[in-house]
């Protein structure tokens, strides 16, 4: 009789752990819930986004060149600036696991005055041409609301092209200004070269 006792202190000892797992899992499972649902409505970390895209299937180096008021270019070559940060440098699909082909670059502030953004290739692995470029210029007000302000494409042609895709100016409060927007171009990149060479 003592070996019938001993099976059953087993049995109940046994099904003690099992519920522990249970529970710790249980609670586990909650905790990483909870964590994707606050991650979800997340806010981004700039009050001015910009972002470009090209087909993932095209092996290109295109570059995001972004300028602020009074602040200096920033792109590839200088990654931030006072207002501006770039965010990834995407050189197509060397290094790249996952072969998604995009830049951003976040500003901090809503800053008034006018603002560029430019796209640059500065490579084509595969030769392929025309690298249609989408790019999107988005604000995030003092109420955390992220408002998509801009949306545009623009083709590269050939190595080397520099283009503006957008020219346009905020006001304190972060709306885009009536009549501001424009496509002149404005160099940025190699304005960025000849400051960083004046600086030596």
């Amino acid at each position: 009789m003592p070996w019938r006792g001993m099976n059953v202190s087993f049995r109940d000892m046994l099904f003690l752990l099992v519920f522990a797992y249970l529970v710790i899992g249980a609670v586990a499972l909650a905790h990483v819930a909870k964590k994707q649902e606050e991650t979800k409505g997340a806010a981004p970390p700039g009050s001015v986004i910009v972002d470009i895209h090209w087909d993932d299937k095209i092996d290109a180096d295109v570059d995001l060149w972004v300028e602020a008021p009074g602040d200096v270019p920033v792109g590839y070559s200088n990654k931030s600036g006072m207002i501006f940060n770039l965010l990834r440098d995407d050189l197509g699909h060397s290094g790249d696991p996952l072969s998604m082909n995009y830049e951003i670059a976040y500003g901090r502030g809503l800053w008034p005055g006018e603002y560029t953004v430019n796209a640059h290739l500065y490579r084509s692995s595969d030769g392929h041409f025309p690298v249609p470029v989408l790019a999107k210029v988005a604000v995030r007000g003092p109420d955390g609301e992220v408002t998509n302000l801009l949306r545009a494409s623009v083709d590269l042609n050939y190595v080397g092209q520099e283009t503006t895709i957008f020219r346009f100016k905020l006001d304190d409060k972060g709306h885009l200004v009536p009549g501001s927007l424009n496509r002149i171009h404005k160099s940025l990149r190699s304005a960025w070269q000849h400051q960083s060479e004046a600086g030596k």
